[in-house]
């Protein structure tokens, strides 16, 4: 697991945070939850892409 992996997960959260405080602000509630909902889809294709990375590593290791 790469340091960086963690970094640009935290960068979309808190991206994500504080654009939806500025849509809430502006009595935009309906977008503010698009865009929560994008950043956790976003966040699991990140996670979702990281565990097909563990699973071949495994079914790699395994085959030996």
């Amino acid at each position: 697991m790469d340091v960086t992996v963690i970094f640009k997960i935290a960068a979309i959260g808190i991206c994500v945070a504080l654009l939806n405080q500025i849509l809430i602000k502006s009595d935009k509630e309906e977008i503010a939850m698009m865009t929560t909902l994008a950043g956790v889809i976003i966040v699991l294709a990140i996670i979702v892409k990281m565990l097909a990375q563990f699973f071949d590593t495994i079914k790699v290791f395994m085959e030996f």
